[in-house]
């Protein structure tokens, strides 16, 4: 693959998106999909950095389709709503990017619905938000649902005996499983996907290792990565090229169902798009088919 940019990205105009998370990689994601002519609605739970990242997105982009979305994805009854919401404002959505997540705090928390709050955020809560927004995607055009991933995935395990870290909290091994579930479910949506007629793309992508305020809004810049952000910054790539996995993932015709994509460089950790193996553990179809339904039963959804 040539080092493909969000220039690449093809015309947008008469697709809509919505991308969860209003700063870093959401807001990127969001802004180059604007750029492309896409309607895009960039969701999350602050209102205030949501109204930021649309007046910010309007400036750079004269004639911008962007509006803000509330949804808390700690919170069942929040994404339920806000699904509710979309398809009363629209009748098809093309492009679905699960990007919105924690990031190691130092202390166990719980979503509203008593999840533990890494796994209830970045997976749970979009597993319940892709499948109440399942019948606008099943309307769309080369509909497309995109999983964001990390490199921690690499270290991850579904701890199926303690999936809430009740027993034993430790931050980061807790974060790994969240991702790694994350991948796993595009996979095995992309397998549902293909045998029940659905007609939507599940992919998965990562951005290597990328300069956001995910540990800052996490672990804090008092713990290691936090210090290793603020002091050694040529560790990081930036913000819009960790964008570019997730949104070749979204947008270009090369992007394949079920395909795992990050930046090509250093093990993963930074460059632009390629399609990468995954971690092999989440190639294991029966945990996968296993969380799926853990899943569903927790959440209160079901797909299809």
């Amino acid at each position: 693959m040539t080092q493909w940019t969000a220039d690449l990205i093809p015309s947008q105009r008469g697709r809509s998106a919505v991308v969860t998370g209003t700063g870093g990689l959401g807001y990127e994601d969001t802004l180059a999909l604007a750029r492309a002519g896409a309607n895009v609605v960039i969701a999350g739970r602050n209102p205030r950095k949501g109204a930021e990242a649309v007046a910010a997105i309007a400036q750079a982009v004269p004639g911008a389709q962007v509006r803000f979305g509330a949804v808390d994805l700690a919170d069942l009854a929040s994404i339920a709503a806000f699904a509710e919401r979309l398809a009363q404002e629209q009748d098809r959505l093309d492009i679905l990017i699960n990007n919105a997540g924690v990031m190691t705090p130092p202390k166990r928390q719980e979503t509203r619905d008593g999840f533990e709050l890494q796994f209830g955020t970045n997976y749970l809560g979009h597993f319940a938000l892709t499948a109440h927004l399942l019948p606008l995607l099943k309307k769309g055009r080369d509909p497309r649902v995109v999983n964001v991933g990390s490199v921690a995935a690499r270290g991850g395990a579904i701890h199926f005996d303690d999936l809430q870290a009740e027993r034993s909290y430790k931050p980061f091994p807790v974060y790994c499983q969240s991702k790694l579930a994350c991948i796993m479910f595009a996979f095995e949506f992309s397998r549902r996907s293909k045998a029940a007629g659905w007609g939507v793309a599940g992919i998965a992508a990562h951005p290597g290792v990328t300069r956001t305020d995910l540990i800052a809004n996490g672990a804090g810049w008092s713990s290691w990565p936090g210090r290793a952000r603020r002091y050694l910054p040529f560790l990081y790539q930036p913000v819009w090229q960790g964008a570019l996995p997730t949104l070749f993932a979204a947008t270009d015709p090369a992007a394949r169902d079920g395909a795992h994509y990050g930046p090509d460089r250093l093990w993963g950790t930074r460059g632009y798009p390629t399609e990468e193996a995954p971690p092999p553990q989440a190639l294991d179809t029966a945990v996968a088919i296993r969380l799926w339904e853990t899943s569903e039963h927790l959440a209160h959804v079901r797909f299809g």
